[in-house]
């Protein structure tokens, strides 16, 4: 097998490892009472347990920071304006949701 066969071999080799990664998952819900409920995961069913979730203004600046629960949820005060949060799951697995996105 010359080199570039074995480059094109591996290549596919590969590819099951990356139809197996997890996606991660982030949905918030507006609760109607001034609070705002977000439950997190993972493609593969994996719990979001310890992800950390920021809670973000229109500029940037962290309003809110957490984890997700044992439950992988966290709720937080519905702030003023603007907002986006963000699961972050680690490098390459950033899920952000704007406040706009957010409704009962």
């Amino acid at each position: 097998m010359n080199k570039k066969q074995l480059s094109f071999a591996l290549m596919f080799s590969m590819m099951p490892l990356a139809a197996m990664a997890h996606t991660p998952l982030c949905s918030c819900y507006d609760n109607g009472d001034g609070t705002v409920l977000c439950e997190g995961g993972f493609s593969d069913g994996s719990s979001a347990a310890g992800v950390e979730l920021t809670v973000v203004d229109a500029n940037g600046k962290a309003l809110i920071n957490g984890k997700m629960s044992e439950d992988s949820e966290f709720e937080f005060n519905k702030p003023e304006g603007d907002y986006k949060v963000q699961f972050n799951a680690g490098p390459g697995h950033l899920v952000e949701i704007s406040s706009e996105d957010i409704t009962e």
